[in-house]
């Protein structure tokens, strides 16, 4: 009872966020929205035993979000909001579409019949979807992840030379002379 309750608000939870990406009027908040939907979902795939594919979603997902959001905020016009915005155009067309889509999965999952399962569960289940999905590059990507995390720091470090605090000085009490004119009317 618990667990199904838990799966309906969870699945609420992913629709609803999902929907709110389409409804905020900032590029920041609609990526956060993003975020919840996908940890619903990968929180859903946890409630169904599904422990390996929820836990990578979840990670990756907030991982992907986040960076999404810094670069949105550092390169968008508008990333708090403050102007009215519209995240998609021809909503009629694109409404349409979701909408078919909608019906066709639940279709779908409602009518197919689903299979049963044959033989037994290895051992390990989590090192065989592991194997089946990287094969032998599970290496290769334990080795990347890092260094692209570390790129995209380097990255953003390298971006911006100077911090929000230069100007004034070591103390941050007193204003000191702004070395770059022209922020904050100085």
């Amino acid at each position: 009872m618990v667990v199904d309750a838990l799966f309906w608000l969870l699945a609420l939870t992913a629709v609803a966020s999902g929907f709110a990406v389409f409804r905020v009027s900032s590029m920041a908040r609609a990526t956060f929205a993003l975020a919840v939907s996908f940890v619903a979902v990968g929180a859903v795939m946890l409630l169904l035993d599904l422990d390996y594919l929820g836990l990578i979603t979840v990670l990756m997902m907030v991982m992907e979000m986040s960076i999404m959001a810094v670069f949105m905020i550092m390169y968008m016009m508008n990333p708090g909001g403050l102007m009215p915005m519209s995240m998609y155009h021809n909503k009629a067309g694109a409404m349409t579409v979701a909408v078919g889509s909608f019906v066709v999965l639940a279709a779908g999952a409602l009518l197919v019949p689903w299979p049963e399962r044959e033989g037994v569960a290895p051992a390990d289940i989590t090192l065989q979807l592991g194997e089946g999905i990287m094969g032998s590059k599970m290496l290769v990507m334990l080795t990347i992840s890092p260094v692209l995390f570390a790129t995209i720091v380097g990255s953003l470090v390298l971006a911006a030379p100077r911090g929000r605090y230069d100007r004034f000085g070591d103390d941050l009490d007193q204003p000191a002379s702004d070395p770059v004119p022209g922020g904050l009317g100085r």
